[in-house]
C-alpha cells in the first residue's frame, strides 16, 4: 500500500477514535487506558507529523527528542555524562525517575499536564528517542494522570508489524499494546 493511501485510511481511523461518539470507546478497548497508539513505518515518520501538524493545528504536539535534550541540557552535560556513566545499565534510574524533576520521564508528564490544562489534544511525537532510556511506552499509558484525563493521549509509534501479533517499536524492540487502542 502506497504511502499516500495508507496514510489517509490511518488518519481516518484516528478522526473515527476521537469523534465524541467514540471517544469512551478508548478506554473500554484499551483496558482502562485512555492512549491512542498511533502506529506508522518507522521510516515514514516526518511525513505522517506533518500530516498531523495539518489536520490537527490545535494539538499539542509535544517532542520527546527535544525533551529528551532539556533533560540533558537542565544538569549540565559533564553532570549527565557522569551520570550516565555511573548507571549506563540501568538507563531508567537516568531518565525515568519520577521524583526527579528534570527527568525525561517528568518533562513528559509534565508537557502532557500542560496540553490538557490549555485544552489542547496531547500528541506526542518522535517517541523514537525513547529508546535506550529504559522508558516503554507503556509507562506513560499507565502514569495515573494521563488515565485519568479527559482528553486521550495519541502517541506516535514508529513501529514494525512482525506478524500479526507481534508489534516492535521501530522495528527492533517488542511493543506493549496494553493500555492503549491500536491506530494501524
Amino acid at each position: 500500500m502506497s504511502f499516500q493511501t495508507e496514510h489517509i485510511e490511518k488518519f481516518q481511523n484516528l478522526g473515527v477514535a476521537l469523534s465524541p461518539e467514540n471517544i469512551d470507546q478508548i478506554r473500554l478497548s484499551a483496558n482502562g487506558g485512555n492512549t491512542i497508539l498511533f502506529v506508522y513505518p518507522p521510516a515514514d515518520e516526518e511525513a505522517y507529523i506533518k500530516e498531523a501538524r495539518t489536520r490537527y493545528p490545535d494539538a499539542a504536539f509535544i517532542d520527546v527528542r527535544q525533551l529528551l535534550i532539556q533533560s540533558i541540557q537542565q544538569p549540565g552535560w559533564a553532570d549527565f555524562e557522569a551520570y550516565y556513566r555511573a548507571y549506563k545499565s540501568q538507563p531508567e534510574v537516568i531518565f525515568m525517575d519520577e521524583a526527579e524533576e528534570g527527568s525525561l520521564f517528568c518533562h513528559i508528564i509534565s508537557s502532557i499536564r500542560e496540553a490538557i490544562k490549555a485544552g489542547k489534544l496531547p500528541i506526542l511525537i518522535r517517541t523514537g528517542a525513547l529508546y535506550g532510556t529504559g522508558i516503554d511506552n507503556v509507562n506513560i499509558m499507565q502514569h495515573p494522570d494521563v488515565m485519568r484525563f479527559d482528553q486521550p493521549l495519541i502517541v506516535f509509534y514508529p513501529a514494525v508489524f512482525k506478524s500479526e501479533s507481534e508489534l516492535d517499536f521501530l522495528g527492533v524492540k517488542p511493543a506493549s499494546k496494553y493500555r492503549c487502542k491500536l491506530v494501524c
